[in-house]
């Protein structure tokens, strides 16, 4: 804008200056020296035309000048803007933002499961050596859990800096005093490539990247809510290198323990993801991407003298639901030497259908022993269809499918209905390594950490674009056998090969505003 008035202001002076060398030739040098009585007049009509050209000049002058400084005050003012809830503060020139962000889910959930029994005679078991989530696998808790109930800050400096700061006072199973989600640093100024440092969740594959806020479920499909929890996750440390374009998607990132985690040493790992849309069309497209996490160095539990120190790698996860936090699949302690995990990951979309999956595959290095390494899976497949037409939306800066735009918001005047959704998923986590038979004592080597598959199918409603509010049924299997001894907890662990699984249904609704 400044440019064009400096082109405007340059013309202006021209054109006077012409029109002055014009008259002056005409009055000074044209006119004879003779002159009569009608070429003085016209020297006077000249004269006074001159006079208000002068005047023109001078007003252009003052009015250039005038533009100029209000076109600099609109650069250094700021603005206020409330876009979907959202306050965001921005300065004229855009060079500096901050947004306000906040997320709150509330759910609800009843645990449908046989009645409980004693510990002497109900095997169900949670996880090793804990006595409180013996007690919740026979009896798992009904009632309402505030999962997250975050509040933070994101936004740019000077252009090329992004940051975002993020506070969680929601938690699994309980509410929490409050933690670091994130918060990190980033610098953009080499697009594509962006540098970021802090503490952040590096994208482990598509559900894990994919933002709870949007997401079809209430949980991430648990093998890659597993995956997330080795070497990403919310509060973790790390320094990474994130780049995309309109069909491609590629990340790397070093990352080390969760915020408040104190060790010997910090985990050293690696989470690196990568994407590509190789077909795409007006209202479809095909996804595939493959992602890692290399655990390098294990946390160490002691100090590094001679032979080392021990190095636990625990794999465990609960069912797709946080109200209980009782996990029902768990590894137990691997001294471990290091991990290394490798995903495929598969995706489309047609219209208003979207499915994805990916399968992942986990093995330990176990450390200075003679027992084999031990390898783990899980897979998971999902669908969703929007059935009131919008469909869910790519997005290549994290290559995962974000909800369906509200067009019309719910009014219950005009018969307006916001979005609804529908969505289906089965998962399979498996923990088991050499696991043996029913009624057989554990093979040399063995893991039993169990199988967990679970079905569930949901309905989603977003009114607008801030409120979503889900109901969701999940039918849980978990087949487990006992390594016996002391695992669980001496006294009451059930006897070598005895199953300590159990299936059970859930029933959940979440409400949910974001902005």
């Amino acid at each position: 804008m400044t440019d064009r008035i400096k082109q405007r202001s340059r013309k202006g002076f021209i054109s006077g200056a012409t029109s002055l060398a014009v008259l002056s030739f005409v009055v000074f040098g044209a006119a004879p020296a003779f002159a009569d009585d009608a070429t003085e007049a016209r020297i006077a009509a000249l004269e006074e035309q001159l006079a208000t050209l002068q005047a023109q000049i001078a007003d252009l002058k003052e009015s250039t000048t005038a533009n100029v400084q209000a076109v600099r005050q609109d650069q250094q003012a700021t603005t206020v803007s409330l876009g979907n809830g959202r306050p965001t503060f921005a300065t004229g020139d855009g060079q500096f933002t901050a947004s306000l962000r906040g997320v709150l889910q509330l759910d609800g959930a009843i645990y449908d499961q046989d009645p409980a029994g004693p510990l002497a005679t109900d095997f169900r078991r949670g996880s090793f050596n804990d006595a409180t989530e013996n007690d919740h696998a026979r009896d798992l808790s009904d009632g309402a859990n505030f999962r997250r109930a975050r509040l933070g800050i994101e936004g740019k400096a000077f252009g090329v800096f992004n940051y975002n700061f993020l506070y969680d006072f929601g938690g699994s199973g309980t509410e929490e005093a409050g933690r670091i989600s994130s918060a990190w640093l980033e610098y953009a100024g080499f697009a594509p490539v962006r540098l970021r440092v802090g503490a952040f969740s590096a994208p482990a594959g598509m559900e894990e990247a994919t933002s709870t806020n949007g997401s079809l479920f209430a949980e991430r499909a648990s093998p890659a809510e597993l995956v997330r929890g080795i070497a990403s996750g919310d509060g973790r440390t790390a320094i990474g290198l994130f780049a995309n374009g309109d069909r491609w998607n590629v990340s790397g990132a070093i990352t080390g323990n969760v915020i408040g985690t104190t060790t010997f040493d910090e985990q050293v790992a690696f989470v690196g993801r990568a994407t590509y849309v190789p077909l795409k069309g007006y209202d479809w497209l095909v996804h595939v991407g493959a992602a890692t996490t290399q655990v390098f160095q294990p946390a160490e539990t002691g100090p590094n003298v001679p032979g080392g120190a021990p190095s636990p790698l625990r794999l465990r996860d609960r069912p797709e639901l946080r109200v209980d936090s009782t996990r029902l699949v768990d590894t137990g302690n691997i001294d471990a030497d290091s991990l290394s995990e490798w995903s495929a990951e598969l995706a489309g979309q047609w219209k208003q259908f979207t499915v994805q999956g990916e399968y992942f595959d986990i093995s330990i290095q176990r450390r200075a022993s003679l027992l084999p390494d031990p390898h783990f899976s899980g897979w998971y497949v999902e669908g969703a269809w929007t059935l009131s037409g919008q469909p869910r939306r790519y997005n290549p800066a994290t290559a995962t499918f974000d909800p369906p735009k509200v067009e019309t918001p719910f009014d219950r005047t005009t018969g307006a209905w916001g979005v609804w959704e529908a969505a289906v998923r089965y998962s399979d986590l498996d923990l088991n390594y050499r696991e043996g038979v029913e009624g057989s004592p554990t093979p040399f080597g063995g893991v039993r950490g169990g199988e967990q598959q679970i079905f569930t199918a949901a309905v989603n409603w977003y009114p607008n674009s801030v409120v979503k509010f889900s109901a969701a049924y999940q039918n849980v299997s978990v087949d487990r056998l006992s390594p016996g001894g002391t695992a669980f907890i001496a006294g009451s662990t059930p006897p070598n090969g005895a199953q300590v699984g159990q299936d059970l249904d859930i029933f959940s609704v979440r409400a949910q505003y974001a902005f």
